[in-house]
């Protein structure tokens, strides 16, 4: 029998878990901001793309997918661009060590302050 376990998987079975996706009928315009929007604006839409993703069956995926590829812009599973780089740099500062081996870490590592949708 013919070993198929080496053969590449389809770009569907890749991307599949986007048709699950709670953001299919939202406005993309949401998930990612305009040129120059700052300030409560931009918060505002962020949370509002949040509150769709909280209600997502994907988050976990899509949140995954956002840090495996380093989306660098919009709302992926949940974290806005700023969330996803706090979270960044935080794995940063765990994996930092001098040329020793000796850990560079602050300790403790302080907490993410991610949004919160109620």
């Amino acid at each position: 029998m013919t070993d198929i376990s080496r053969l590449p998987v389809t770009a569907e079975s890749v991307w599949e878990w986007q048709y699950s996706g709670a953001c299919r009928d939202a406005d993309p315009t949401l998930f990612f901001h305009p040129e120059g929007e700052r300030g409560p604006a931009r918060r505002k839409r962020d949370m509002q793309a949040v509150a769709v993703c909280a209600q997502c069956p994907v988050i976990e995926r899509c949140r995954q997918h956002a840090f495996s590829v380093r989306e660098t812009f919009g709302v992926w599973g949940g974290l806005t661009e700023q969330n996803r780089e706090a979270v960044q740099q935080q794995f940063r500062l765990l994996r930092a060590v001098d040329p020793d081996g000796n850990c560079l870490a602050m300790d403790p590592v302080p907490a993410i302050d991610l949004p919160l949708v109620g």
